[in-house]
C-alpha cells in the first residue's frame, strides 16, 4: 500500500505514548517493551531513521527524581528511620517510576522524529557563505 492511504499522526506525544506507528497509527513501533520494531507490521515503516538515544532515560530520571526525592526527604523527616530502609523504599519507587516513564518517552521521541522529518544534522556551507558574505557586505 502507499503511504497516502495511512493517515500519518498529528499528534506524536500521543500516538507514540500509545507505542503506534506515526504513519498509519495502527501497527507497533516496540517488538519488546523497550526495543524497537525493525518496520510496521501494517504499513512497513521502516523504523530505521529512529534514533532516540539517550533522550528517554535523560527525561524518564529528570522527571522521577524529583517527586522521588521529595518523598525520600519527607519520609525520612516524618519518620527519622535508618537510612537504609530507603534501600526499599525510595529506591524502588524511583526505579519504577523510571521504567514506568521510558517506553511513553520513547514511543514520543521516535514519533516526533518521524513528524518533524529529524535526521542527522549536517553543516550548510553554503548558507554560512552567503551569511559571511551579507556580513561582509553590512560592514
Amino acid at each position: 500500500m502507499k503511504n497516502a492511504e495511512y493517515n500519518p499522526t498529528d499528534n506524536p506525544m500521543l500516538t507514540g505514548a500509545l507505542g503506534r506507528c506515526p504513519q498509519c497509527q495502527k501497527g507497533h513501533i516496540f517488538k519488546g517493551y523497550l526495543q524497537l520494531a525493525k518496520s510496521c507490521e501494517v504499513c512497513g515503516l521502516d523504523y530505521s531513521f529512529a534514533d532516540p538515544a539517550d533522550g528517554p532515560a535523560f527525561f524518564a530520571m529528570t522527571i522521577a527524581a524529583v517527586p522521588a526525592l521529595a518523598f525520600g526527604v519527607w519520609f525520612q523527616m516524618a519518620f527519622e528511620l535508618p537510612l537504609w530502609v530507603h534501600v526499599f523504599t525510595t529506591v524502588p519507587l524511583t526505579i519504577l517510576s523510571c521504567m514506568a516513564l521510558l517506553r511513553p518517552l520513547k514511543g514520543w521521541l521516535v514519533c516526533s522524529q518521524y513528524f518533524h522529518k529529524a535526521e542527522e544534522g549536517s553543516i550548510d556551507h553554503a548558507w554560512h557563505s552567503e551569511a559571511a558574505a551579507k556580513k561582509a557586505d553590512q560592514a
